[in-house]
């Protein structure tokens, strides 16, 4: 897929040539001195040029980063947006966005010195396993390169975290779970890979020994603070308007969010009532909903044995169903259900996985990684979950991830090509995660299949209770970080309002400690693209489904703001 201009560029006024090139030549200059400073993310990207190497925590690089981001910022100021065509202005302002935000985290919120989670070298070792992004030998003697630096970065963990301001609990018990999972991902999963390089086999052994050694010595030095990891994972009102404010990449204040979120789940919460008694066949009565729910849940409860082939089978029906519907166009990529990596787990059920955009290897499978519950739940938290991921449920979780959400947006987005690397390598969490559950909405109110009324209704069901949760999230994510939210009133927004199991309530109480100003791009993009795509296809009043559908997606993943002022709008 290539990407085409949808409106006629200005014409360059004097200068613009210049001043063109030397946006290219400075942002392409600033892209590469992010990668060189954050090896991991550039492997995920598929810039394999620092596989041999991990970012540098140390309070001196630290100093030398932050001279960096602030000569970045300097450069970037001094390029005048005015002659530069538009689509080199979106990428201005996107590069310009991240570099203030690494520059504020790394001065400001400093997660290194309390994080523990963000002193774990995971994705820098699962990718090189996981994924066949070099051949076999290259990725072995890459992940011996980066074996061998594990010991010296968790030692500078250590320091960087024993001098903090103090870790929070929830992120060290996570913290520790992450770092068993990546010593056991440093066992089997590398001897498999070995089996097909087994002349790096002394090589490899010896560097992956030392790693597993130094991460368990990480783990008994975690589980040794944990009864002291008291600090309070709130961000605060101040901090969490500013992260907010990155994240997001939108004018939106948490104010502003919070209002209509609350507004909006009234909304829905009668939508779904009405939904509710239509399915159960009877007049509307108190406590309908959680009784229909329940009811679904029961009778189309998953196992561990059977949550991925029925995943599977689900993503196997959209794309059929996709092509009936001329949603989008479909990409050519394939996609691959997995149980997720237990070095990942912790924060999320599921995730999209997509091959690094920068990467020149070609068939590359997006993954879409399934966690089950943890071990240590006891059976009634286990069996919430599954009725939660009912089969129901995981049909619509299979729209999010798979497609038409992330799986097939990012095939889209990888699709397109500018001036520069700096909109494929940056990416708005606002716009990805709005459009996937937009194109939940979307598909709900087409159908699963032709005729099929009770997997439509269904289908309608779970995706309403899945708006709720999308909308409770960022009233979640605003009251925990800015105004103090307790866990019981927590907990009971999410089983009372949100209908959710109580495994599923927990986790989420988890994860909005965990995370800040994430959990709110859903409903904040959802919003933000339905707009979108009711503005534009108001403007191109000729337009069909998958026209205005394939238009959203032909821009990369720029923040809805920026996508609005491509596009026209």
């Amino acid at each position: 897929m290539t990407s085409r201009p949808d409106r006629p560029e200005e014409q360059p006024g004097p200068g613009a040539n210049a001043m063109t090139d030397r946006f290219h030549d400075v942002g392409e200059r600033i892209l590469d001195a992010l990668l060189e400073d954050s090896p991991e993310w550039a492997s995920d990207l598929g810039d394999h040029r620092f596989t041999d190497r991990l970012s540098d925590h140390s309070a001196d690089a630290d100093a030398r980063r932050a001279g960096m981001l602030t000569d970045a910022l300097g450069a970037l100021d001094e390029i005048d947006d005015l002659l530069l065509p538009m689509a080199d202005r979106v990428d201005l302002e996107m590069l310009r966005n991240r570099v203030s935000a690494d520059l504020w985290r790394l001065t400001k919120l400093r997660p290194h010195t309390w994080d523990p989670l963000a002193q774990l070298p995971v994705d820098a070792l699962y990718g090189l396993i996981a994924r066949e992004t070099l051949p076999p030998g290259e990725r072995l003697r890459a992940l011996a390169a980066r074996c061998r630096a594990v010991p010296d970065f968790l030692a500078t963990a250590r320091d960087r975290l024993a001098e903090g301001p103090g870790m929070p609990r929830v992120h060290t018990e996570t913290a520790i779970t992450q770092a068993r999972g990546m010593a056991a991902m440093l066992g089997g999963e590398v001897d498999v890979l070995l089996e097909r390089e087994p002349g790096l086999r002394f090589e490899v052994e010896a560097a992956r020994d030392a790693a597993a050694a130094a991460v368990q010595e990480h783990i008994d030095w975690l589980a040794s603070r944990l009864e002291q990891a008291s600090a309070d994972p709130r961000l605060g009102a101040r901090d969490y308007a500013a992260q907010l404010w990155y994240t997001l990449d939108s004018e939106l204040s948490e104010e502003a969010l919070l209002t209509r979120a609350e507004s909006d789940l009234l909304a829905t919460e009668e939508e779904i009532a009405e939904v509710a008694a239509e399915y159960d066949g009877r007049s509307p009565y108190q406590g309908q909903v959680r009784d229909v729910l329940d009811r679904l849940a029961a009778e189309t409860a998953t196992t561990e044995s059977t949550i991925r082939p029925m995943c599977e089978e689900a993503l196997d029906h959209l794309y059929t169903r996709i092509r009936e519907l001329g949603f989008a166009t479909l990409p050519d990529r394939p996609i691959r259900v997995i149980d997720m990596p237990e070095a990942r787990r912790g924060v999320a059920m599921a995730y999209c996985d997509p091959p690094g955009p920068l990467s020149s290897v070609s068939g590359e499978p997006t993954l879409i990684a399934i966690a089950p519950p943890p071990q240590d739940w006891p059976q009634q938290r286990r069996s919430s979950f599954y009725r939660e991921y009912n089969g129901a449920m995981l049909r619509n979780l299979m729209v999010h991830e798979g497609v038409p959400g992330h799986a097939l947006q990012l095939a889209h987005a990888f699709g397109y090509s500018g001036g520069t690397r700096i909109r494929s390598a940056l990416w708005s969490g606002t716009f990805i995660e709005g459009w996937a559950v937009y194109t939940e909405s979307v598909l709900a109110s087409l159908g699963w299949a032709e005729g099929a009324t009770a997997d439509n209704q269904r289908l309608r069901l779970v995706q309403l209770k899945m708006r709720l949760r999308m909308i409770i999230n960022a009233i979640l994510d605003v009251r925990v970080h800015a105004y103090g939210m307790t866990e019981a009133e927590a907990m009971a927004l999410l089983v009372d309002r949100g209908h959710q199991e109580e495994g599923e309530a927990a986790g989420k109480w988890r994860r909005a400690q965990l995370t800040s100003a994430q959990l709110s791009t859903y409903y904040a993009g959802y919003r933000e693209v339905a707009d979108l795509a009711a503005d534009l296809a108001r403007a191109r009043p000729g337009a069909g489904r998958r026209e205005i559908h394939d238009a959203l997606l032909a821009h990369g993943s720029p923040s809805p703001r920026h996508l609005r002022t491509i596009l026209g709008l």
